[in-house]
């Protein structure tokens, strides 16, 4: 399943980057198209129904697409999607359309954690920081939790730095045991 996904997305990612389409609105149509499926049993019936002609798919598509001002490539992905009965492996094609353009486009996402809500400053300044450490643009989601005491930790991937008071106990806590 995800090598299907990722030969759609990698392909969906080579027409927006080559398009020079806004990468960010070309993920958004799909993340909507994807919305009015999970939405609507009926639509998703009649797309997958190999027994509704070809040309019907594409008609109502069209007048979706219009309707709703999503781009031509992004109408031609799902037309395609259609056309192969793929459409089912939509949401996790788009999944990975995010992860293959923010690593084309130098993107690391981050994950921080911090003991208290960080002001806007703080977060531009931690963020920066971590841009600096990875050498790509970061984009930060935030959460809380007030067990680290102090500090913030911050995950990028399967990549951990932990710049919390608990973690800097703990660290002081194995030196002093060794």
């Amino acid at each position: 399943m995800a090598s299907v996904a990722g030969v759609y997305a990698r392909a969906f990612a080579d027409v927006v980057l080559a398009g020079r389409l806004d990468p960010g609105r070309a993920v958004a149509d799909l993340r909507a198209i994807a919305r009015l499926l999970n939405q609507s049993l009926e639509l998703r019936r009649v797309w997958e129904n190999p027994a509704v002609p070809v040309e019907q798919k594409h008609s109502l598509l069209n007048v979706i697409a219009q309707r709703d001002g999503f781009s031509a490539q992004a109408r031609n992905l799902i037309a395609i999607l259609i056309d192969h009965r793929r459409l089912h492996f939509l949401d996790s094609i788009v999944a990975q359309l995010e992860k293959e353009l923010d690593a084309r486009l130098g993107f690391a996402e981050a994950q921080i954690t911090s003991a208290r809500v960080l002001t806007d400053a703080e977060k531009r300044e931690l963020e920066a920081q971590v841009e600096k450490l990875t050498g790509k643009k970061v984009r930060a989601s935030y959460d809380e939790d007030t067990a680290l005491l102090g500090g913030a930790v911050v995950r990028i991937g399967s990549t951990i730095y932990d710049g919390s008071v608990n973690g800097q106990l703990e660290k002081f806590k194995e030196t002093i045991s060794s």
